[in-house]
């Protein structure tokens, strides 16, 4: 009896024994599966940022601010007048332009009248000294054709008297139409060299007049008015960034993103994204652009494990439906 209760015993021990050591096991195994699904590394997050086209708008005249018609923030639309540059300088050479211009006129009117009364005078002086010369070779001319006639002088004499005679009214002729073009006006060439100093000087003006109309600054797009350099009563030269202007429509979202995990990220392909500032508001964004952003974004690694440099290439995408709400610089998360 005392066997039997001992073989019992050591059966019941055996049997606690074997739940403990299965119990052990089953928590053993349980913790394991909870720290492989708690304590594992958990999926990288690609982070990017909203984007937006900014667009300079730079003075074209050196001058002073004298007036800013917006503020940061603004929307404006494309033609809106953003701000005025006085520029004395361009009303300086305004005001040298026009007075070449009066000087233009000036010389363009005296070679007109000037020129014309000289040449009227000359040409006057010709037609007296040819009518002159014609008399005198028209007396000459008879006197030795009725001595011919008689036989008193050769045939030759009154032959060289009537050449002389022609050719005195030829001059004649051509002297009185000298004059008939003295009386028109002044010389072709004066007068079309005057008329193009009257035009250069006239470029000159309409020159600076377009110059002076650059002082008002103009948008060249719809957008809002991100960032405003200087202040009223500033000087600024030519060239200088007065502001920029942010394209709200032209919105994209950029991520930098290693090449490991690019797996999922194609040209061209549709990917979920969240943002976190609109109340992690979700969309859908297309990728249009990837590029390597080069060796000073490479992840290096220690070369004694085994692996490899990782390069870090640049991915731009658009969301298929407009989200007005989204703004430059807010954070866009990936979701895989």
């Amino acid at each position: 009896m005392d066997e039997m209760d001992q073989n019992n015993a050591v059966k019941r021990e055996n049997r606690v024994l074997m739940l403990a050591m299965a119990g052990l096991l089953i928590a053993t195994a349980v913790l394991a599966i909870i720290g492989f699904l708690v304590l594992r590394a958990p999926d990288e997050t690609i982070e990017g940022m909203a984007d937006a086209t900014s667009v300079r708008i730079s003075g074209k005249l050196p001058g002073r601010v004298t007036e800013l018609y917006v503020s940061e923030g603004d929307m404006v639309k494309a033609g809106d007048t953003l701000v005025h540059i006085h520029s004395s300088v361009a009303e300086a050479k305004l005001m040298q332009a026009r007075g070449m211009e009066t000087a233009a006129q000036a010389v363009n009117r005296k070679v007109d009248a000037g020129t014309r009364s000289q040449i009227i005078e000359s040409a006057r002086d010709l037609v007296s000294q040819a009518d002159a010369a014609q008399s005198i070779a028209k007396k000459t001319y008879e006197r030795l054709n009725a001595l011919a006639s008689e036989g008193v002088v050769p045939a030759q004499k009154r032959d060289e008297a009537k050449a002389a005679y022609d050719a005195a009214v030829a001059a004649k002729k051509a002297a009185e139409s000298q004059l008939s073009l003295a009386l028109a006006g002044a010389q072709k060439e004066d007068k079309e060299q005057t008329a193009a100093m009257v035009t250069v000087a006239r470029g000159g003006i309409d020159e600076v007049e377009a110059l002076l109309e650059d002082q008002y600054l103009v948008a060249p797009c719809d957008g809002q008015i991100d960032q405003i350099y200087p202040e009223v009563g500033e000087l600024v030269s030519l060239g200088t960034p007065i502001m920029s202007l942010l394209k709200i429509e032209d919105k994209w979202v950029t991520f930098n993103v290693r090449e490991e995990l690019l797996n999922n990220m194609r040209l061209g392909q549709e990917i979920n994204i969240m943002i976190p500032a609109l109340d992690k508001k979700k969309a859908k964004a297309k990728i249009y652009y990837i590029r390597d952003l080069g060796s000073y974004a490479t992840w290096r690694a220690t070369k004694a494990t085994g692996e490899w440099d990782s390069r870090t290439f640049e991915v731009k995408a658009r969301t298929t439906d407009k989200i007005p709400d989204m703004r430059p610089g807010m954070t866009v998360v990936y979701e895989k």
